[in-house]
C-alpha cells in the first residue's frame, strides 16, 4: 500500500513500476456550501529577511496558538530561529535529520504534553507527524513546490477541526506565493502584520480580560486592607491605576518597539497562454551577449531532471534577480550553465549554497572556462 497526500507524476510511476494492478482509492475533495468558510485559514505576510523573527513573533503573540509547527528549508535556519524563539520567552522545540531517534521522541513528548508550544522543523523531519492539538502551520520560508505546501497545510483543519496556515514572504518570493495560489486553486490572504500600537493595544486588552476575570471570579476580600490603607492617602482612581500598571508591566508579552516596515506588493502579471516555454528561453538566449554578465557552473543537469525553469524560480526564489535578469541556460547530463549579472554573481552563489533545487543541494560556483 503507498499513501500520498498527492500524487504527482513521479509517484504514479513508483506505483506502476512497483506495484501489480494496483487499486486506487482516492479521497474527493471537500465540498463546501457558499458562503461557508475554510476549515484552514490560509494568511501570508510579505516582511523583509531582516524583520522576520520579530514579524513571527508578533503573529504568534496575535493568534495565540496551542501548538504550532513552524516550516524551515536547512537544519542550520531550524536551530538558529528556535534559539530565537526561545530567547525571546517562547517554548520552542527543534526537529530535524540531525537528530536521533530519542532525540526526536523526546521533542515529540514535550509539544503532545504541553510543554512545548511550538515545534520549529524542516519538511523531512516533520514527514508523518500526526498532532492532535496542532492549531496553526506557519511557512517561516516559502516553499519551493505546491506540493510541499499542500504537505505542510495538510497538518491542521484534520478531521473536521479548523486551523490556521500562515506564510511569511520576502518581497522577492510574492511570484512563488502566486503559482502555490494556481497550484492549490485557492487564495491566500495578503494580510498586513501587527503594527507596534496594534501590539500595545492587544496586550492592554489582555490585562483589562485578566483584571475582569478576576474582579468576577477571586476572592479579593483579603487585599482590602491595601486598598483602604492607601486611599487615606491617595484617590481610590490613583490606586486602581497604579495596581492596573502594575499587573500590566508583569503580565502578558514584550511589545517591540521597532516598527517592521510595510512592503508595498506589485501585482503580478499574469504571462500569455502559449509562450510560456519557448518566449522567455528566446529572450535569454538573445540576451545571452550583452556585457555584465557571468557565467555560473551547476552541478547537477538532466540526469537529475533539471530544467531552466528550476534554475530561473532557484534564482529568482533566493535572490534580488527576476527571471527578465537572467541570461543564457544550458543544460548538459551532470551540470548546468547559467549566465546573471556580473554584480549580482556573488549574491547568487551565497543565497543558493544555502537552499535547494528540486530538493537537493547543488555546488554554484562561477564557471572557470
Amino acid at each position: 500500500m503507498l499513501f500520498s497526500a498527492t500524487m504527482p507524476p513521479r509517484m504514479d510511476g513508483m506505483v506502476r513500476r512497483y506495484l501489480r494492478d494496483p487499486a486506487r482509492i482516492q479521497i474527493a475533495r471537500a465540498t463546501k456550501t457558499q458562503g461557508e468558510a475554510p476549515l484552514v485559514r490560509q494568511n501570508a505576510y510579505v516582511v523583509p529577511r531582516a524583520h522576520k523573527p520579530a514579524a513571527l513573533g508578533r503573529l504568534l503573540d496575535t493568534e495565540s496558538p496551542t501548538a504550532a509547527l513552524v516550516f524551515c528549508r536547512t537544519r542550520e535556519e531550524v536551530d538558529h530561529l528556535t534559539e530565537t524563539l526561545n530567547g525571546r520567552g517562547y517554548r520552542a522545540e527543534a526537529l530535524h535529520g540531525g537528530m536521533g531517534q530519542e532525540q526526536r521522541d523526546r521533542v515529540m513528548e514535550r509539544l503532545r504534553s504541553g510543554r512545548a508550544d511550538l515545534l520549529v522543523a524542516t519538511d523531512v523531519a516533520a514527514r508523518g507527524l500526526d498532532i492532535e492539538q496542532l492549531t496553526h502551520v506557519i511557512n517561516y520560508t516559502v516553499p519551493s513546490a505546491s506540493d510541499s505546501y499542500v504537505h505542510r497545510i495538510g497538518r491542521v483543519g484534520r478531521a473536521g477541526r479548523e486551523g490556521v496556515a500562515i506564510t511569511l514572504v520576502e518581497p522577492r518570493e510574492h511570484r512563488m506565493l502566486k503559482s502555490i495560489e494556481r497550484a492549490i486553486e485557492g487564495r491566500i490572504s495578503v494580510e498586513k502584520v501587527p503594527t507596534v500600537a496594534d501590539m500595545r493595544a492587544q496586550r492592554m486588552e489582555l490585562t483589562r480580560a485578566a483584571l475582569r476575570e478576576s474582579l468576577l471570579d477571586d476572592d479579593l476580600e483579603h487585599f482590602r486592607v491595601v486598598v483602604e490603607t492607601l486611599t487615606d492617602e491617595f484617590d481610590v482612581m490613583e490606586v486602581a491605576l497604579a495596581a492596573v500598571k502594575l499587573a500590566h508591566d508583569t503580565w502578558g508579552p514584550a511589545v517591540d518597539d521597532e516598527e517592521i516596515p510595510e512592503v508595498a506588493v506589485k501585482p503580478v502579471r499574469e504571462k500569455k497562454q502559449g509562450r510560456r516555454d519557448t518566449s522567455g528561453r528566446e529572450e535569454r538566449r538573445g540576451r545571452a551577449s550583452t556585457g555584465g554578465m557571468v557565467r555560473l557552473f551547476v552541478a547537477a543537469g538532466r540526469s537529475a531532471k533539471i530544467r531552466p525553469q528550476d534554475l530561473v524560480g532557484a534564482i529568482a526564489g533566493e535572490s534580488r534577480l527576476t527571471g527578465r535578469d537572467i541570461g543564457a541556460i544550458e543544460i548538459a547530463d551532470r551540470f548546468s550553465l547559467v549566465e546573471v549579472p556580473e554584480a549580482a554573481a556573488d549574491e547568487v552563489i551565497g543565497a543558493l549554497r544555502n537552499s535547494t533545487i528540486k530538493g537537493r543541494k547543488v555546488v554554484i560556483r562561477r564557471d572557470a572556462r
